[in-house]
């Protein structure tokens, strides 16, 4: 699972601007950005892509694991959610 959350580095420490939702423990990864630098259109579709790779990886833990579940389900469950008609 990826989750990504603003921070401040200030004299040795981290501070968050906002805490992760559903987090008790966890390692992280810490990147410092430069911020005369920073696009950002191109960080959030930075960030898009790391959750999406999260995903993936999930989805092939859960498929490891045996969770997993009828197509038609997942196609009547996508139809349901976007309005779409079968």
């Amino acid at each position: 699972m990826l989750k990504t959350v603003k921070g401040i580095y200030q004299d040795g420490q981290i501070h968050l601007t906002e805490l992760p939702q559903d987090v008790s423990e966890s390692q992280v990864l810490v990147t410092f950005l430069d911020p005369s630098k920073i696009d950002p259109v191109k960080l959030r579709q930075l960030i898009a892509r790391l959750e999406t790779i999260a995903g993936i990886g999930q989805g092939f833990e859960e498929l490891e694991r045996g969770q997993t579940r009828p197509i038609r389900d997942f196609v009547q469950e996508m139809q349901q959610k976007y309005g779409i008609s079968s």
